[in-house]
């Protein structure tokens, strides 16, 4: 069971770790070659990964989905908005504080206010760019810690 479906505190009674909340439709484009594994890398420098998932729609391919799940993703698919199921659980894991570190890979504007909730709630947030090309300047300032893939 991961954070986000309700492990119970440590033994200080907060929650710790890194929650990486992936935008699949955003990110994994052909223009960016963006790799999981580098994903799941970068979020690893914020701290231990207590959670990983990587939302797509309904058109995402079996292929993706089972290399996602390979390399330790929880899969959320969706028939609706992405944004919007990331949007909720992201903002539940703040409100709730099922995590130390809020971490978003993404370069769509729209997560600023989830970051910004995250931040009230003095979560640690970090937002990761799928390069310089797709960076969300929004994005980037909104969080308390940035990295771009590839540089």
């Amino acid at each position: 069971m991961d954070v986000l479906d309700g492990r119970p505190d440590d033994s200080r009674g907060h929650r710790e770790g890194v929650a990486l909340f992936v935008d699949g439709p955003n990110i994994l484009r052909d223009e960016f070659d963006v790799d999981l594994d580098d994903v799941r890398e970068a979020a690893k420098e914020a701290g231990r990964l207590v959670a990983i998932r990587l939302y797509v729609d309904e058109h995402a391919t079996p292929g993706l989905i089972q290399a996602a799940e390979a390399r330790g993703y929880e899969v959320v698919v969706t028939s609706g908005d992405v944004d919007v199921k990331l949007a909720v659980d992201a903002t539940r894991v703040a409100v709730e504080g099922r995590a130390e570190t809020f971490a978003i890979a993404s370069r769509d504007t729209d997560f600023k206010p989830v970051l910004e909730v995250a931040n009230a709630y003095g979560m640690r947030t970090f937002a990761i760019a799928p390069g310089t090309h797709g960076r969300s300047d929004a994005l980037r300032n909104s969080a308390t810690e940035s990295v771009t893939l590839g540089e």
